[in-house]
């Protein structure tokens, strides 16, 4: 059976096309794991800016802003988590101090990625379920690139194209919204951020992405910034 499905791909560049930006609550590191390995190897130090996240790859230098008081620290990815509802980074101790927050626990923060690693490490970006490929399906799709504006929702990340583009469809017909594409060169290899609508505030991709949480729970705010 042949399949044509037109689908509209706006591809960007990661380094030329917008700022990637995550909001939301940050703890730390407990003192019970000094000296434990973390997911990437490395041994957790309290003393060190390092940075627990669900999916950025290791290595990946992260500006976080504690939006409470403004203050800001670089952090280096090298664990997994935190695996709490609405907590999207888990600090080092140290890092945490920087950012003023010990004594509350929790900060609202901001991240924005600076570095995506120096590939020295690497870790496979997680999927968003498994999509089947009948090996006898054609795609025919545009491509366009663009300066966008405004903020959308990424989805997640996609190391094979073709996986990205079924998504993609089915995305848009049950959301009847945009679908961008960013490239990006993460550790030498190429993946897809996959980003849903373009919305002219925060305000409303945020209520854009509580609708979409239920089914992709660790959906985030990007920020369009043109350069």
């Amino acid at each position: 059976m042949y399949r044509t499905i037109n689908l509209l791909i706006f591809i960007l560049v990661c380094t030329t096309a917008f700022a990637q930006v995550q909001t939301g609550k940050a703890s730390f590191y407990a003192d019970k794991f000094e000296g434990k390995p973390t997911a990437s190897g490395e041994k957790y130090r309290h003393n060190k800016l390092t940075a627990a996240h669900k999916t950025l790859p290791f290595g990946t230098k992260v500006k976080v802003t504690n939006l409470g008081n403004n203050q800001s620290v670089e952090v280096v990815i090298n664990d997994r988590g935190p695996y709490v509802d609405g907590r999207i980074i888990d600090l080092s101790k140290s890092a945490a101090e920087k950012l003023g927050f010990i004594n509350q626990g929790l900060a609202e923060v901001s991240l924005e990625v600076l570095d995506p690693g120096d590939g020295k490490k690497s870790d496979p970006i997680r999927p968003i379920g498994q999509v089947s490929v009948d090996e006898k399906e054609f795609y025919n799709f545009e491509a366009g690139r663009l300066n966008p504006s405004g903020f959308g929702v990424q989805i997640g990340t996609y190391q094979e194209l073709v996986n990205l583009m079924r998504l993609s469809d089915n995305l848009k017909s049950s959301y009847q919204k945009k679908v961008t594409v960013q490239v990006k060169i993460i550790n030498g290899v190429k993946y897809y951020a996959l980003i849903l609508g373009q919305f002219p505030s925060r305000v409303k991709a945020e209520q854009f992405k509580a609708e979409l949480q239920k089914k992709f729970p660790d959906a985030f705010i990007v920020e369009f910034t043109r350069l």
